[in-house]
């Protein structure tokens, strides 16, 4: 489809200024939508649970956290519903494309998974997702009149939009579009990532039991020890025959309706049949090649590595990564920070309409550091300084403005 609804000149201009106004706008506010995005990867909420909690066995949290990470499935299919309500600033619809902007890497497709699946981190979704091994795994986002469907069959990692009819292909297992670059999508993805929170800084108990999709569950509740963080509480319902995460549950520390809800309506440990992960891309469709990713991150980690950058585990304060961004503090309290190398927000005085744009959607403090602006979301707090240094993390404001002041 072409990029304008018409060849005239005054109509092409008129749009390409609004570009031009939405990309500048996206400088300030991804951020917070990245934030988002990442915040999909704290933990899920519970979806469609069956009434009546089954009598099972007692078990301990060390006991029921060994048997998640004993789980076997390899074979699966069903169905899973994410809801998400990160609370992102309402933009009159600039929301829903800065959270597919945010994912970097993107080459333009529609079908390309970097843009695509981080839809999953706003609004109600629902999923058909199926597996057999690690060779073959098919997810398909359902929506009005179309599907979305990431497909990876051996050495080939397949996406394709029926919306637009376009193709996005890639090869070999270290695609990065196939893996952990991608957000969670399924319960056994956030358990993962909730499970990796487990330390000194955690509260693990076990919470009952529960029926979800027809199995019988156990909940694993944990919870963050450390104050400032803006994690509530999180809960994994356990299948209690296989071990297989089955639904999450996470609640932020103000209360309120839980900030994402997901887990498996229906699922059937039989493997699917083989039909399940064959694609063939439809007659006329345009195909997109992956470009190769693997040579691109190398010359990325080289060019750290020139600059000086300190490698993982060094023991430095600071724990920076390939991109420059580094880690202050640990567990719940743990806050990324990075320079983006300019100013930071412009104020409504500087900055015109766009800085007064800016001011509405966050909250100027100030401190040790000097002065700066607050964005929040439900769970995920970011702070940008006047001088461009970036602090986001899953605590309070507080504890970023503090960060900021011990940065100086």
């Amino acid at each position: 489809m072409a990029p304008y609804a018409s060849d005239d000149s005054t109509t092409r201009g008129e749009v390409d200024e609004q570009q031009s106004r939405r990309r500048k706008a996206a400088r300030y506010v991804v951020p917070v939508t990245v934030i988002g995005v990442a915040a999909a990867t704290i933990g899920l909420v519970p979806a469609l649970a069956d009434s009546g909690d089954p009598d099972l066995p007692d078990i301990t949290a060390q006991q029921l956290i060994e048997k998640i990470a004993k789980s076997d499935v390899e074979q699966l299919s069903g169905t899973v519903k994410i809801t998400t309500d990160l609370g992102l600033p309402n933009l009159g619809g600039l929301e829903s494309g800065l959270l597919s902007g945010a994912a970097s890497g993107g080459d333009g497709s529609s079908a390309d998974p970097t843009a695509k699946l981080t839809e999953l981190a706003s609004g109600t979704h629902t999923l058909r997702v199926a597996a057999d091994g690690p060779d073959r795994q098919k997810l398909s986002l359902v929506e009005n009149a179309a599907e979305y469907s990431v497909i990876h069959n051996g050495k080939d990692v397949w996406a394709y939009d029926s919306k637009s009819g376009e193709v996005h292909h890639g090869t070999g297992p270290q695609s990065p579009k196939a893996g952990k670059e991608q957000p969670p999508a399924t319960p056994k993805d956030f358990a993962e990532e909730v499970l990796k929170a487990v330390d000194d800084t955690t509260s693990v108990t076990v919470d009952g039991t529960a029926r979800v999709a027809g199995r019988d569950a156990y909940k694993l509740v944990v919870k963050p020890k450390q104050s400032g963080s803006t994690v509530g509480a999180v809960t994994v319902a356990v299948d209690a025959k296989t071990g297989m995460p089955l639904k999450f549950t996470l609640v932020p520390a103000s209360g309120g309706s839980a900030v994402v809800d997901a887990g498996f309506t229906k699922v059937d440990f039989s493997r699917p049949a083989a039909s399940t992960f064959d694609f063939t891309p439809p007659k006329g469709a345009k195909v997109t090649e992956e470009k190769d990713a693997g040579k691109e991150f190398g010359k990325d980690v080289e060019e750290h590595a020139r600059k000086g950058g300190h490698a993982p585990g060094s023991g430095k304060e600071f724990r920076e990564g390939p991109d420059g961004m580094k880690t202050i503090g640990e567990g719940w309290n743990a806050i990324a920070t990075f320079d983006t190398g300019g100013e930071g927000v412009p104020s409504g005085a500087a900055g015109g309409d766009l800085g007064g744009f800016v001011d509405s959607l966050g909250d100027k403090v100030t401190g040790g550091f000097g002065s700066g602006t607050v964005f929040s979301t439900r769970l995920i707090n970011a702070l940008i300084t006047d001088d461009g240094q970036v602090y986001v993390g899953a605590v309070t404001k507080d504890a970023l403005v503090k960060a900021a002041d011990a940065g100086k």
